[in-house]
């Protein structure tokens, strides 16, 4: 098949999981014959002239990366604005592919759009190419919200997510909480929804054994410095840990809006001085924090899938997690890792203390966890269950549709 990718983050443009998500699945869909070409974007702050639209071919996938438009936007402050211009960059380049002399006549079999970003850019090209559209829902505003929608700007996104959704001839969801999730947001059949989990290549990350640590306990953590990733549940977990494990650290590894609370937070836990902010780790360094590590904790409210669960158990690091959505389902509690409820800090605590405390069950837990991944989460799995998607879409006849009943709270309380 001919698959026109749409993602507003792909390699070396890389903002969280999503943007690995879609390259492993692009690269896997190559080796297995198909032509991929990928349409995603510069990097932020950049403008046409330094960074100019390039088109290049990387592991076998033709990857777009459209220049930014000359308005100046800043994603944090004008985020609709930003993802429009970015959407009508994306359109034009798209429509590029399918003109002699620049994409030399390339015409896509499906689009599959990666989230709401890049709703408008993939709705109007499948429209413009006349094929399937499939969209993956790697989260949604409501999810990330804690199933609140009140502010202007959550509206509006929770309205384009409703928009791509119901626009979409299929839609894939990471994991089967996010299914229910998606279906019951957007007011789309449970059949419409595919559920494919995540992969990960194990080749990348090699696993190795926990030796006996002479030296205080090391907890690492790896992901958004978002309010829904319950950061500030391990900081708060942190001194009742070192009270039964003196010395005891945490490493904070990722970027994001909420580092001034929580590097606040610690100070008011009196733990500034055993918390460390890492920024964001490249592939090397992130495999040496995981090796180093006790354990990894990840203490999610809201997490779709949590990607980060499956390379540290490659890389054969304990597993502490919540069993907040897709996480509940990637960890086995007693088997592959040890889970608590989200936001619930007494269980975060004594998930970790017995990971401490028992050095030999928490290795078997990780060997587990390293052998699942090889059955469960193969990225050639991945790509085959995402072609048989493809196959299996049909554009549908176009009806024109209301407006989104947009409710205050649209999730119901969690757990």
């Amino acid at each position: 098949m001919k698959i026109l990718m749409v993602s507003w983050e792909y390699p070396p443009v890389v903002v969280g999981g999503l943007g690995r998500h879609v390259h492993h699945l692009a690269t896997e869909l190559v080796r297995a014959g198909h032509e991929v070409v990928v349409l995603s974007r510069r990097p932020t702050g950049t403008d046409a002239s330094t960074h100019p639209t390039s088109h290049h071919i990387e592991d076998g996938v033709l990857v777009v990366a459209v220049a930014e438009d000359p308005a100046h936007f800043v994603f944090g402050e004008d985020m609709l604005a930003w993802t429009l211009a970015m959407g009508h960059a994306m359109v034009r380049a798209g429509i590029a592919l399918g003109k002699p002399g620049l994409g030399e006549g390339w015409q896509p079999d499906v689009v599959h759009a990666h989230d709401w970003l890049v709703a408008h850019p993939s709705i109007t090209l499948a429209e413009h190419y006349d094929v399937p559209l499939v969209s993956t829902i790697h989260a949604t505003e409501a999810g990330r919200h804690s199933g609140w929608i009140s502010g202007p700007v959550n509206r509006q996104v929770h309205s384009i997510e409703w928009w791509l959704a119901n626009d979409s001839d299929a839609v894939i969801a990471c994991s089967a909480s996010m299914k229910d999730e998606v279906a019951r947001l957007f007011d789309i059949p449970d059949a419409a929804v595919t559920v494919i989990r995540n992969g990960i290549d194990i080749r990348a990350w090699n696993f190795r054994l926990r030796e006996p640590r002479s030296t205080p306990a090391t907890l690492l953590y790896v992901g958004r410095l978002e309010y829904e990733k319950g950061i500030q549940d391990a900081i708060a977990a942190l001194p009742r840990i070192r009270r039964s494990h003196p010395g005891t650290t945490l490493h904070i590894a990722g970027e994001g809006t909420q580092f001034a609370w929580l590097a606040q937070l610690a100070r008011t836990h009196r733990v500034a001085r055993a918390v460390s902010f890492l920024g964001t780790l490249g592939h090397a360094d992130l495999l040496g924090a995981l090796h180093s590590a006790d354990a990894i904790v990840l203490p999610s409210r809201y997490e779709p899938f949590g990607i980060i669960a499956l390379e540290a158990a490659a890389a054969g690091t304990p597993l502490v997690a919540s069993t907040a959505g897709g996480l509940g389902e990637a960890i086995v509690d007693g088997q592959t890792g040890l889970s608590f409820e989200p936001a619930d800090v007494a269980g975060l605590t004594a998930a970790v203390r017995n990971v401490l405390d028992n050095v030999d069950a928490a290795q078997a837990r990780a060997s587990a966890a390293r052998e699942r991944l090889t059955v469960d989460f193969d990225w050639k799995h991945v790509a085959e269950s995402t072609a048989q998607v493809y196959l299996s879409a049909k554009r549908k006849v176009r009806f024109p549709l209301a407006r989104p009943n947009i409710v205050e709270r649209a999730l119901p309380e969690r757990g």
